[in-house]
């Protein structure tokens, strides 16, 4: 979704220079000018989907926090250092993730990572950067068991190194669920693709529902390959709910909703922010009039701290938007930089910052360019605003936007 915003304090010669950095490719800091000292390098990294069928979200997140990168070498944020990038792609996957992560570890240079998109890549790569002590921001990760462990009745920290810029399924889906109580909607069924994040979502808005005297007249599962939703068509129309709420990405939400309706269960189909892309109304086509969908933070538009940003990604030249989640995502970028201007002062290396990175992580406290950035004892930001957005002359427009208590 492209918006277009002023920005300040950003030189043309630097937008105009920005270019996309593919699969494991990388930045490479500029040669100090004038004879001076060379510079201290430490290296920023993405893991996101670059490849398939969520690739735009994922090229969303590498670009933003190749802009938040590039920023800061721009503008000398960390005097004596020079910032690398480098973005490898987890193809949307446990094992690749896993494997992008290992990758990434073993370069000394590296001082923190950005990714990955999904909760169930995510849970994959946390070990892996805890055991190296770098640490890990996630600006799409939901799933609330990732900062605060299975056992959310006594939540205790899972990761220390573990954070994410935004808010958790256990937030969006009973903020799914209140505004579809106060609509009027009171029967719905659901349907989830098994995976930790669909999963996890329905969970938590089911609970929500029911709790707030709601009914769930069908509860089914698909699997994250399908694509012929007729059978589980059949059983949702047969309990005549007046929504589907489903829990998973736009690769199936999207043909499941042009399927519910050719097949005459004509209601609107609502998702959390894996369904929260232009992909999903262009792969459902008309069909995707009338869907909702919820995504963390506030529209970009409504948000005077995301002007710079907008206008900064526009003037780069990036081949895709920043989609759901760039804002997060830079300032996921963002909240990682700040920390290094601490850790990286008086360090010799970027490897012997790597603890000091994790701790002045903790402290972190900025506005960005999604409002305030700070992180609870679990790793979670403490902001909680969450939008609900309806497909309109195929767009996505905001309905509300709420702080959620």
């Amino acid at each position: 979704m492209k918006r277009r915003i002023a920005l300040a304090g950003v030189s043309g010669l630097l937008l105009a220079s920005v270019a996309l950095t593919g699969c494991g490719q990388r930045n490479t800091p500029a040669a100090p000018s004038g004879g001076g000292a060379a510079k201290k390098v430490a290296t920023i990294g993405v893991i996101a989907p670059l490849s398939g069928g969520l690739s735009a979200m994922g090229n969303g997140i590498k670009n933003s926090v190749d802009l938040a990168v590039r920023q800061a070498n721009e503008t000398n944020a960390i005097p004596g250092w020079e910032l690398k990038f480098v973005a490898e792609d987890d193809q949307g996957q446990p094992d690749p993730g896993r494997n992008a992560a290992t990758k990434l570890v073993a370069d000394k240079t590296l001082v923190g990572v950005v990714g990955p998109l999904n909760s169930s890549v995510g849970q994959a790569m946390q070990p892996v950067f805890e055991s190296a002590g770098i640490p890990l921001i996630s600006s799409a990760n939901t799933n609330p068991s990732l900062t605060r462990g299975a056992d959310l009745a006594n939540p205790k920290r899972a990761y220390s190194t573990y954070f994410r810029t935004c808010a958790t399924d256990d937030v969006q889906g009973p903020f799914a669920a209140k505004y579809l109580l106060d609509e009027g909607i009171k029967e719905i069924a659901t349907i989830h693709d098994k995976k930790t994040y669909g999963a996890g979502l329905v969970g938590a808005f089911s609970e929500a529902f029911t709790k707030g005297g709601g009914t769930i007249v069908a509860a089914e599962t698909i699997n994250p390959d399908d694509k012929d939703f007729s059978a589980v068509i059949s059983k949702v129309k047969a309990a005549n709910p007046k929504l589907v709420y489903y829990g998973g990405e736009h690769p199936q939400a999207a043909p499941l909703s042009q399927q519910m309706k050719a097949a005459g269960l004509t209601i609107p189909l609502m998702g959390g922010d894996g369904i929260f892309d232009k992909a999903f109304i262009d792969l459902a086509g008309a069909s995707a009039s009338g869907d909702l969908a919820t995504n963390v933070g506030a529209p970009a538009e409504a948000l005077p701290t995301a002007a710079a940003f907008v206008a900064a990604y526009e003037k780069a030249g990036f081949s895709g938007g920043y989609g759901a989640y760039g804002i997060g995502s830079y300032d996921a970028g963002t909240a990682l930089i700040e920390a290094l201007k601490v850790s990286l002062k008086d360090a010799g290396d970027a490897e012997s910052a790597r603890k000091a990175t994790v701790e002045a992580l903790n402290k972190v406290s900025f506005t960005g360019a999604s409002g305030k950035v700070s992180f609870d004892q679990y790793g979670d930001n403490t902001t909680r605003t969450l939008t609900v957005y309806k497909v309109e002359n195929g767009e996505w427009k905001a309905v509300r936007t709420e702080d959620y208590k």
